[in-house]
């Protein structure tokens, strides 16, 4: 990560599983320029860790409030967080 770039951690209600919501957030976070995570949590919800520019953030943030065609999201929580400094892309995790 540069010196300017911040990561984030959102995590998006709704419905958001069974709908390529993951696929969909590595898709645009790639577009992006992002780097990161995101997985599916046991309650239902999706979890990612975002990083990259102040801008590329807010974007991606507000496009997990419409989400993929399918998805009904209801909330999208977000706080700040660290990324590990190894990451270089965007992965599907478990």
């Amino acid at each position: 990560m540069f010196a300017h770039d911040k990561a984030v951690r959102v995590r998006i209600s709704g419905k958001v599983q069974g709908v390529g919501f993951r696929y969909w957030t590595r898709d645009e976070a790639v577009r992006l320029g992002l780097t990161g995570w995101v997985r599916n949590e046991e309650d239902g919800a999706v979890v990612a860790v975002i990083a990259g520019p102040d801008s590329a953030i807010s974007t991606m943030i507000e496009r997990f409030r419409r989400g993929p065609s399918g998805a009904s999201v209801s909330s999208v929580e977000t706080e700040a967080t660290q990324l590990e400094k190894s990451s270089t892309d965007f992965r599907i995790t478990r």
